[in-house]
């Protein structure tokens, strides 16, 4: 069970320069004069996107924190649900938004092994070896189960190399739908690649495929964000009666219905369920993020790094018995719980930790690849992930023209990694951190 993101969640093509009329070497080239060369400007990140995974990772440490608190707060149970029903859609949305420019050419691919693939490994690795050293059990040795917030890299490695295929279909939401439901009957897909998982969120990448700019910007309508708070509030009062009534399970999307003990039939109704579910509440999210720049939008290019490192503390403050004293139980205890979790998170996103822990998170490795094919501009964990302009950032996976994570560095599938704006949105300045990022996720 997630973050996730939670990440990615989590590398992009770059615009072609737009020549404006009346611009130097616009429209046709004068008799006997070669057209004007116009230098192309650096495109600048969006701060929306790099506030929207700020925001996402803050839920997907403060669900984790959570976990624990369930059993003897309903409160916390009713918190937990809600959150699970979007922090991880929107984390994959916004992947799929920046996903849109991935065809498969070799820069991004190579984008995609450094920036997604690598990450997985080493911390894949990393989080077993962290299980069976502090909760001193004989965790298996392998690659084939993603551990823990892992899963979502694994997810974004696989619907980013099904992007193309995507955008040749007539109606692929649809399909992606049938797909997603289709996994919640089938217990026979087992566990290897957390693939239930993976099918089952698939929709919402799908989604983001098929968004562009101009949908985020109708959800800042007044009138949609004044809708946005009594659908908060219905779902807060759904949730908190659902606890007793409902198995948190469902939010995982890891077992088919059979696997759970219900009746086949529930498996699809509760994949429409939760996708309508999630998608509203992703778009009531996504409606009150800010737009301009603020005191957290650097933090979003680092959100891959707080998605792959809180993990850590997630799991070994159970381990360490954190959450056996008894002023955790307490309603200041659970206050002081969530907000240690987003504080925490908060600085594995800064830049200090970043510089730390660069080198496994978006690893280089130009050494890897014939110099012809070497990924531009860097392939780190947010180059793989897609920026725009380069998961959110730019990366093989890109939005627009880029993706969510960063311009030639997008961090973890387009959710951690910076982005740059490209030519369907407006450069909105610089949001802060390096070009490169890192997705949720939870």
């Amino acid at each position: 069970m997630l973050h996730v993101r939670d990440h990615a969640v989590l590398t992009a093509d770059r615009p072609a320069p737009v020549r404006q009329p009346g611009s130097p070497g616009a429209g046709r080239a004068r008799s006997g004069h070669a057209p004007e060369s116009v230098p192309e400007q650096r495109a600048s990140r969006d701060p929306y996107f790099d506030n929207v995974k700020y925001l996402a990772i803050v839920l997907v440490a403060m669900g984790h924190a959570w976990t624990p608190l369930m059993d003897s707060s309903r409160a916390a149970a009713a918190l937990y649900m809600f959150v699970y029903t979007f922090h991880m859609p929107a984390f994959i949305v916004v992947a799929g938004y920046f996903s849109r420019s991935f065809t498969g050419r070799p820069d991004q691919l190579r984008r995609l092994v450094t920036g997604i693939g690598v990450p997985y490994l080493v911390f894949e690795v990393a989080y077993i070896a962290f299980h069976r050293q502090v909760n001193g059990t004989d965790h298996p040795w392998s690659l084939l189960d993603p551990y823990y917030v892992t899963w979502f890299l694994l997810a974004l490695f696989v619907w980013r190399l099904t992007a193309p295929f995507w955008r040749i279909i007539r109606y692929p939401l649809p399909v992606a739908l049938g797909i997603a439901a289709l996994a919640s009957v089938s217990p026979e897909l087992g566990d290897d690649f957390n693939i239930s998982r993976v099918l089952q969120f698939l929709p919402f990448f799908v989604l983001g495929l098929t968004l562009r700019r101009e949908h985020f910007e109708r959800l800042r309508r007044p009138d949609v964000r004044l809708i946005a708070v009594p659908a908060f509030v219905g779902a807060l009062v759904v949730a908190y009666w659902a606890v007793p009534r409902m198995s948190a399970r469902w939010f995982y999307r890891t077992n088919s219905a059979q696997e759970m003990g219900h009746l086949w039939w529930t498996g699809p109704l509760m994949t429409l369920a939760l996708f309508g579910a999630g998608l509203v509440l992703t778009a009531a999210f996504l409606a009150w993020v800010p737009e301009h720049a603020t005191w957290y939008t650097a933090l979003g290019a680092g959100t891959l790094y707080g998605y792959l490192l809180h993990g850590f503390l997630a799991k070994g403050s159970r381990w360490w018995g954190w959450y056996e004293a008894e002023w955790v139980a307490t309603p200041l205890g659970q206050v002081t719980v969530t907000v240690l979790a987003a504080a925490i998170v908060t600085a594995l996103c800064t830049s200090p930790v970043r510089t730390l822990f660069q080198p496994v998170v978006e690893p280089g490795m130009s050494w890897a690849f014939r110099p012809s094919d070497r990924p531009r501009g860097g392939s780190g964990a947010a180059g793989a992930a897609g920026g725009a302009g380069g998961a959110g950032g730019s990366g093989g996976a890109g939005g627009p023209q880029g993706g969510p994570q960063g311009a030639d560095r997008a961090g973890g599938a387009g959710v951690a990694g910076g982005h740059r704006s490209g030519p369907e949105r407006p450069a909105a300045g610089a949001a802060g951190g390096r070009s490169s990022g890192g997705a949720s996720p939870g």
